[in-house]
């Protein structure tokens, strides 16, 4: 049995333990369905669910460890739900949509426009 934030710092879900620990005190996290402290003991089967910035990872637990290795050893912690998976990724499709789709000025402005932000932002 590990420690949850221990868990999620050595599966490189967040760099430092502290983080992990603030991050699953807002409610960020979830152990089978249900709100955890930091010091809830984790085992093997468990369902976590994780939010981090915009994105929701779904993982069942694979394996335990308290140490921090390499990447590719912190993916073998866990595997990562089908469904979730497709979720994360139809979200950064979109987001990336969105970032193209958006207008971007282009060059800098010149000084006759930067008079007219000027005037706009006067104006409030």
């Amino acid at each position: 049995m590990v420690r949850i934030d221990k868990w999620l710092w050595a599966a490189r879900f967040y760099k430092t333990r502290s983080l992990a620990k603030k991050k699953i005190e807002q409610g960020k996290v979830k152990v089978n369905g249900q709100r955890c402290k930091p010091a809830r003991c984790i085992e093997v089967g468990d369902q976590i669910e994780i939010k981090k910035d915009q994105l929701k990872w779904v993982v069942d637990v694979l394996e335990l460890s308290e140490n921090r290795g390499p990447a590719k050893v912190a993916q073998t912690l866990y595997e990562e739900t089908e469904a979730s998976q497709q979720a994360r990724q139809d979200k950064q499709l979109l987001s990336k949509l969105e970032y193209h789709s958006t207008p971007k000025p282009e060059g800098r402005p010149s000084k006759k426009d930067r008079r007219e932000i000027q005037k706009l932002k006067r104006k409030r």
